[in-house]
């Protein structure tokens, strides 16, 4: 096993695009022409080796070091391997990976896990707005794959979302879950406003009920859920909060919407 450390420099004052930056793509390479590749930064082009001290050697695994919170698309279309970021990263983490795990000990900024196909993000902090939601001009989110966030999440979490599980340990902000097509997002902490607003399907699971959501979800009542003994027993593997929830015994008050469009996803809130 091998591995790359990119240290960075410095803060830096525009944002800059490391889409380029993947185990993939730097597979047998040299620390010379890993060094050489530039990297968009506004309309300037700039040299990895300007940015980064570098040691170690590509394979699989890439780890940045710093204050990455203006570097964006980390980890964009990586199919296997590891990138940890020990610190922040910027927009779009993950964007399109098919495989592989992104491990960031900070907070990401907006759009993670977009288009994400496969593969796991861990998340120590928080996530920005439209997380594991469409990028602007796409008309889909996330599309499978496994993200995990330690701390809150932005506004629009799960937007257009169409397969794959997002879980939060703490607060999301305002329409989680909206416009969603399919797949399972997991809130252990508060919910906005707006909950599921244009839910077409997939499954919104609450630790805690919301204060408001939309009138077009139809209150179906409570009872016990087996879905949800499949579920604990799938992520009894996971960290806290969710790796501890029962496999038995568990009642919830299920909610359907969003009548307005289609009305076939599903808000769980558990007793």
């Amino acid at each position: 096993m091998s591995s790359l450390r990119l240290t960075l420099r410095e803060r830096t004052a525009q944002r800059v695009d490391l889409a380029p930056l993947t185990i993939d793509l730097l597979a047998g390479r040299s620390l010379a022409a890993v060094g050489a590749i530039e990297l968009a930064s506004g309309n300037r082009r700039l040299r990895v080796d300007r940015l980064f001290t570098l040691e170690g050697t590509p394979g699989d695994t890439i780890e940045i070091r710093g204050d990455a919170s203006q570097l964006d698309r980390i980890g964009a279309g990586m199919t296997g391997g590891r990138v940890i970021v020990q610190g922040d990263a910027g927009d779009q983490l993950g964007l399109g990976m098919t495989g592989g795990v992104i491990e960031v000990s900070g907070s990401v900024g907006a759009f993670a896990a977009s288009g994400m196909r496969g593969g796991e993000i861990r998340i120590a902090g928080d996530a920005g707005d439209f997380l594991a939601g469409a990028i602007p001009g796409n008309h889909q989110g996330m599309q499978g794959g496994l993200v995990l966030v330690s701390g809150n999440a932005g506004d629009r979490a799960g937007d257009r979302m169409r397969r794959g599980t997002v879980l939060v340990a703490g607060d999301t902000g305002d329409y989680c879950a909206s416009r969603m097509v399919a797949g399972t997002i997991g809130v252990w902490g508060k919910v906005g406003r707006s909950t599921g607003l244009a839910m077409r399907r997939g499954t919104v699971l609450l630790q805690q009920s919301p204060s408001t959501l939309p009138p077009t979800f139809n209150d179906c009542g409570e009872f016990p859920f087996s879905f949800l003994t499949l579920l604990a027993r799938a992520w009894k593997d996971l960290p806290a909060p969710f790796g501890t929830l029962p496999d038995s015994g568990v009642r919830v008050r299920r909610l359907m919407g969003d009548l307005a469009n289609d009305g076939r996803g599903e808000i769980l809130i558990r007793l």
